[in-house]
């Protein structure tokens, strides 16, 4: 007999926040330019949009072969690329300014998942982020998730930044796992929108897979493919066997 569900994990980009395209990366790139031109370097907007473009590059290739390379080291890493030879006042400001963009940025819950969480929560569901961290720290994640006032609804949290590894190694779903009450994975349903890090991890894990396809629709590759796919929060409960939503 299956195990009774008794918590969700959900991915966080895509998934419970997303944002504006290229938002993030102009908010970069805009502070990076004011600095650079107000200190005097010459420096067209292309070249250095293409040397963050080689940045995000790298994050990426790290990110697959599960290698940590976070926003501080890639924005000294960035500093190098363009040449120029900066005053450490200067560098000081262009680091900072690469890794607090993610702070005030527009990042916004997708359509109805603050009343999904609620209603989750309201059926007596632990509920946790399995997140892989890009450029955007962990604390400023929370940050935005405490502003649109969802945050106490999780019970735990596994942010790769702290956690140390990316999904789908199995370490970052048992972090989430333990913080929910050392639930085993055959209890737990997780719920992201990509097919080698969400769907592949919860998969090994023994885990419920749900794909969601709300803001991304992952065709990257075909397969693994989830238990159940739902492209609209309120037929999350449905898919899981809850019944349909609350109230």
């Amino acid at each position: 007999m299956a195990a009774r569900l008794a918590g969700i994990t959900f991915d966080f980009w895509n998934t419970l926040v997303y944002e504006p395209q290229g938002h993030l990366r102009g908010r970069r790139l805009d502070a990076w330019a004011g600095i650079l031109e107000e200190e005097g370097f010459a420096l067209e907007r292309e070249q250095l949009d293409a040397v963050f473009q080689s940045s995000w590059e790298r994050y990426v290739a790290s990110w697959k072969a599960n290698q940590q390379y976070q926003a501080a080291e890639a924005a000294e890493q960035i500093v190098e690329d363009l040449g120029f030879d900066v005053p450490s006042d200067v560098r000081t400001a262009l680091l900072d300014a690469f890794t607090s963009a993610g702070n005030e940025a527009e990042l916004r819950l997708t359509d109805g998942v603050a009343a999904c969480l609620a209603d989750l929560k309201d059926r007596g569901l632990r509920l946790g982020i399995v997140c892989d961290v890009g450029m955007t720290p962990s604390t400023a994640l929370r940050a935005h998730l405490l502003r649109h006032d969802v945050l106490d609804l999780f019970d735990a949290w596994a942010f790769s930044d702290e956690v140390g590894v990316y999904k789908p190694a199995p370490e970052i779903f048992q972090h989430a796992l333990r913080g929910m009450g050392d639930l085993r994975p055959t209890q737990v349903a997780h719920a992201g929108d990509l097919r080698r890090t969400d769907i592949a991890g919860a998969r090994a894990m023994g885990m419920i897979a749900v794909r969601y396809t709300g803001v991304f629709d992952d065709d990257t590759q075909p397969e693994p493919e989830g238990h159940h796919v739902v492209s609209a929060w309120k037929d999350l409960p449905a898919a899981l066997g809850l019944g349909g939503p609350t109230g």
